[in-house]
């Protein structure tokens, strides 16, 4: 299975290399067809840092394959640009905060690294968040727990502002997506999942860091399970409302960049 999912991306990637010159020219990445009237309005956003190879990859997968669904979309990769460990949840406030300002109703958050394999799984929303990537490979297509929220998610604009977003507390790996599925439960929005052969994803292969943590991951270690505790009595006052303002954003060829220092 492991094999099938590497030669399926290949192929994709094989066909959407002939494609590279034409997706320059969508400015800011957004799509919209011509030739129909897209039923979906959907914000990709993803959270990056330091991974440009894995971003090219995915730019060029992507647009071949959201542009074959004939949504209206448009991808935003927000950048952490400074030398603090990774905020994901963060950049993810800060691409939904912007997609939410220009009228996207549908949030897809979505990491870097991970590559859809069933064009049958639309980039759009349902009536609950979906949890979009609960088949991966590098999980051999299972589940590894049912409160699971991370990876590749789908929500409506309307039920992250309900939320507050996700929790900006959270720096280094883990924890953010725990906060974000007790979020959602807080507020009987408990995710649904299609089944397995729709959502099966790939991961695309990283360096992986050396096994040393620095004395700031440390301490950001021993607050994140503090953090997990208290997150449904914190989400009204840590999210989407408490969000710096201080970012910029440039328009390239294949996305939007949200640059945030």
């Amino acid at each position: 299975m492991l094999h099938l999912a590497k030669t399926v991306l290949n192929d994709y990637l094989c066909t959407a290399g002939r494609f590279i010159a034409h997706y320059k020219n969508i400015l800011g990445g957004e799509y919209d067809p011509e030739e129909c009237k897209a039923l979906i309005k959907t914000a990709l956003i993803i959270p990056y840092k330091n991974r440009s190879e894995e971003l090219n990859i995915f730019l060029n997968y992507m647009h071949h394959f959201l542009q074959n669904q004939k949504i209206h979309y448009r991808i935003f990769v927000v950048e952490q640009n400074n030398t603090l460990p990774f905020n994901r949840a963060e950049m993810l406030n800060f691409g939904a905060r912007l997609a939410i300002t220009l009228q996207y109703d549908c949030l897809i958050l979505h990491d870097v690294d991970l590559i859809p394999l069933n064009t049958g799984n639309i980039y759009g929303c349902a009536k609950l968040p979906r949890h979009m990537s609960s088949s991966l490979d590098t999980f051999r297509y299972n589940l590894p727990y049912l409160t699971l929220f991370g990876g590749a998610t789908s929500i409506l604009s309307k039920q992250f502002l309900t939320i507050n977003g996700m929790s900006n507390k959270f720096f280094g790996w883990g924890g953010e997506d725990d906060d974000f599925y007790r979020r959602l439960a807080a507020h009987g929005l408990e995710p649904c999942r299609y089944a397995p052969e729709i959502s099966r994803y790939t991961m695309l292969p990283h360096k992986k860091r050396n096994g040393e943590v620095s004395s700031l991951e440390l301490v950001f270690i021993r607050y994140r399970y503090k953090a997990l505790k208290d997150s449904v009595v914190r989400h009204k006052v840590d999210g989407l409302n408490s969000l710096p303002h201080q970012y910029s954003i440039k328009l390239e060829g294949l996305y939007t960049r949200i640059i945030v220092p």
